[in-house]
């Protein structure tokens, strides 16, 4: 898994960082969503400086974030249970076409 550059745009700055073929759609929705944060306190009209935006959406999404964990769920560990769970099944209905 070869990292390889790929140029981004937020808030209009471009932008060039490295990631693999298989992180590629999900950095651009990361990027997709803190670029519509970014703007959106933008738009709010309260900041100008893009440093205090970045600092201001980090905050807000870090606050997302642990509020999803809060409560005991690690949206992470829920999705590698499901994941397992998927296998287990895969493995259970490949084990049932045997019999037939």
């Amino acid at each position: 898994m070869a990292s390889k550059p790929i140029d981004i745009e937020i808030m209009g700055r471009a932008f060039s960082v490295t990631c693999t073929d298989e992180e590629r759609d999900s950095l651009l929705q990361a990027v997709g969503y803190l670029d519509g944060k970014m703007r959106e306190i933008r738009d709010a009209g309260k900041m100008v400086s893009v440093e205090r935006i970045a600092i201001m959406a980090a905050l807000n999404i870090t606050h997302e974030l642990l509020n999803t964990r809060s409560g005991g769920v690690d949206v992470g560990e829920v999705k590698k249970r499901i994941s397992d769970m998927q296998q287990h099944i895969d493995d259970v209905l490949s084990g049932q076409h045997k019999l037939l």
